[in-house]
């Protein structure tokens, strides 16, 4: 079972794919995805266990280093409600979306930073310790900073409850986390052997959430498909492009680059999913852009993760260079 869920979270993009193409051939297989259980939003629920997998894998040492490179993690932190939000409104006036879409795109730029960062930064060799402080931060920023910045890019035009919407976020996001790491606190040892399965878990969800959003909105993405797909990979790669720009113009080293850099790129973009869903239900096309972002960064930033190693860190990394210089076995391999 432990090989098995390795497998998964390892090729979670590739898995994510085949869902998508799954709930896009067979709706009636995943309707139930958007539906409820006991009273209870399955979609949510499956949210939930997502973020209660993210909680497990806190500690207080991920926030240690807030106290100890604050300048790093606030200008993370801004970074990422700011450039994201920026691009989705850009996109959506540039494309001239309908409001259904712009909704969809804006929830994506407010969310926080998504757990599959951490991963990614990882295979680039960036600060990994970094990506983890600053996807935890922005996730704990989130009920206050997504609302709030949806409100006054879209609230003018497309009315909604921005203290509902908090509500939500503490309900979906901070709540299970805080279940997450309270078991990690006081359970240590179930926990640790939690630690195998949660990430295949959480994998499975997020896939089920794409499915069950792309076979409920097949019709509007037939009829929308190339700019939705358009304004999804734009958002995510201007995204990587911009976070690695603000980290080199404030001279931050390669490997904080490199985790700015994808922090900023990869958005949680499951939660704009169930935000989509649950705020602005006579807008079904707002799941969209959600799910379509959640399978395809997955894919970028596994390609990403390749550039950053074998293209652009041999030529830009200093670090790589010395190392590679000194030692001529490395040279040679």
């Amino acid at each position: 079972m432990k090989k098995i869920c390795a497998m998964i979270g390892k090729y979670f993009g590739l898995i994510a794919v085949v869902f998508l193409v799954l709930g896009f051939a067979s709706p009636e297989m995943f309707r139930w995805v958007l539906g409820k259980f006991s009273g209870i939003s399955v979609l949510s629920l499956l949210l939930g266990v997502v973020m209660f997998g993210m909680g497990t894998t806190l500690s207080a040492q991920d926030f240690i280093l807030v106290l100890k490179r604050p300048k790093d993690v606030f200008l993370g932190a801004v970074a990422q409600f700011f450039i994201m939000p920026f691009l989705a409104y850009v996109l959506a006036t540039a494309f001239q979306l309908s409001p259904a879409l712009t909704v969809g795109v804006v929830l994506v730029g407010t969310c926080p930073g998504g757990t599959s960062s951490n991963v990614i930064t990882f295979m680039s060799k960036g600060d990994l310790a970094l990506s983890v402080t600053m996807t935890s931060v922005s996730t704990l920023l989130s009920p206050i900073l997504t609302p709030a910045i949806t409100y006054l890019l879209i609230g003018e035009k497309i009315a909604f409850d921005p203290i509902g919407m908090f509500i939500s976020i503490l309900q979906i996001v901070i709540l299970p986390i805080c279940l997450g790491v309270s078991l990690r606190t006081f359970f240590p040892k179930a926990a640790a052997a939690a630690a195998d399965y949660t990430p295949a878990v959480s994998a499975m969800a997020i896939s089920l959430i794409i499915a069950g959003v792309i076979g409920a909105s097949k019709a509007a993405i037939l009829a929308n498909v190339g700019i939705i797909f358009l304004v999804v990979i734009l958002h995510n790669c201007l995204g990587y492009a911009l976070g690695f720009a603000v980290a080199h113009f404030v001279g931050m080293p390669w490997k904080k680059a490199v985790a700015l850099s994808i922090e900023v790129g990869m958005q949680n973009s499951g939660l704009a999913v169930g935000l989509a869903k649950a705020h602005f239900a006579s807008m079904p096309t707002a799941t969209v852009p959600g799910a379509v972002f959640s399978a395809w960064h997955n894919i970028s930033g596994a390609l990403l993760a390749w550039l950053y190693i074998n293209i652009f860190n041999p030529r830009f990394d200093p670090d790589y260079k010395v190392e590679n210089e000194t030692n001529p076995m490395a040279a040679k391999a």
